[in-house]
């Protein structure tokens, strides 16, 4: 079968003429009624595209489908989406009842001379798979709606030295409320946490006792992620909000626990013990090790003679 070609839509003006929408109050930012998009009119682009901005989207209802990487995401009540630019789709539409709900769209360009510009960077659920989407509560939907509906009184007023200002400090506050939502649904989501955290252990145990570890070298956060089904952002700061530790602490944490497992139970050398467990350099073991436990690999093990 012919692969689609990748279209990319550059502006936010370009996509609302793409979706039949109206042309957008600004060139920067708009907020577009869900219901309204039309899928039909350009067909072959949606699927496979890309774009180059944000997009904050809350899905209420369930009509159209998207692909993001090599999986399929139905888009169910309440689901609170993040995008950034770059990032590749495929839309298609099925046979359900018409998705409801709101897309918030936004260029970079609009937030490089604020703080947001930097700490957007620090916001990991941009990255994220479509799969580990925000779930809102009614209440966290009332937050989340209320500040889209200030952003687009904003868009449809008369435009000042202020409007700019306004409409960046309402983004912000956006996405601070989202980060707490995620941490929140960490949380309340425990079990699913809980079921992560032991297939990270099993995959962490397997993979160190693994003979061919000196060959295929130290685990990779971006290797224990996919191995895991999760985005590495999402691995990261889901680990991080439940234990205090990300991805690659964990790795780090693993590492050692079986750098002292060997240390005090063989005779083999800190040199072969580094190319053991992946190390090409023993350098790069000892100061790892030193670094996590405070003391170099043979003061460990002189505590054992």
């Amino acid at each position: 079968m012919k692969k689609s070609v990748l279209y990319n839509i550059k502006s936010i003006c370009e996509l609302h003429d793409l979706f039949n929408l109206p042309k957008p109050h600004n060139p920067l930012i708009s907020v577009a009624d869900v219901s309204l998009f039309d899928y039909e009119k350009n067909r072959e682009i949606w699927k496979h595209f890309s774009q180059d901005f944000y997009c904050v989207s809350v899905k209420l209802g369930n009509k159209c489908k998207m692909k993001y990487g090599q999986r399929y995401y139905d888009f169910n009540e309440g689901v609170m989406v993040f995008t950034k630019p770059g990032q590749v789709f495929r839309i298609f539409e099925t046979d359900e009842y018409r998705a409801t709900g709101f897309a918030l769209f936004f260029k970079a360009d609009l937030i490089q001379h604020y703080p947001l510009a930097k700490t957007i960077k620090d916001y990991g659920f941009f990255a994220y798979d479509l799969s580990e989407a925000l779930h809102l509560s009614d209440a966290e939907m009332n937050i989340v709606s209320t500040l889209i509906e200030q952003i687009q009184q904003e868009l449809k007023s008369n435009i000042d030295t202020f409007s700019q200002d306004i409409i960046v400090s309402h983004l912000d506050l956006l996405l601070n409320y989202a980060n707490r939502f995620y941490n929140r649904q960490f949380i309340t989501r425990k079990p699913a946490s809980d079921e992560i955290l032991i297939r990270l252990e099993k995959l962490l145990n397997d993979y160190f006792n693994d003979d061919n570890l000196s060959l295929s070298g130290l685990p990779t956060v971006q290797y224990v992620a996919g191995q895991l089904g999760i985005s590495v952002d999402y691995l990261s700061d889901m680990l991080r909000s439940t234990t205090g530790q990300n991805t690659q602490q964990h790795i780090h944490s693993k590492l050692i626990e079986k750098a002292k497992e060997l240390l005090s139970t063989t005779n083999l050398s800190v040199k072969e013990i580094a190319y053991q467990l992946g190390f090409e350099y023993a350098q790069s073991f000892n100061k790892l090790f030193k670094k996590k436990t405070a003391v170099s690999p043979m003061e460990f093990r002189a505590r054992f003679n």
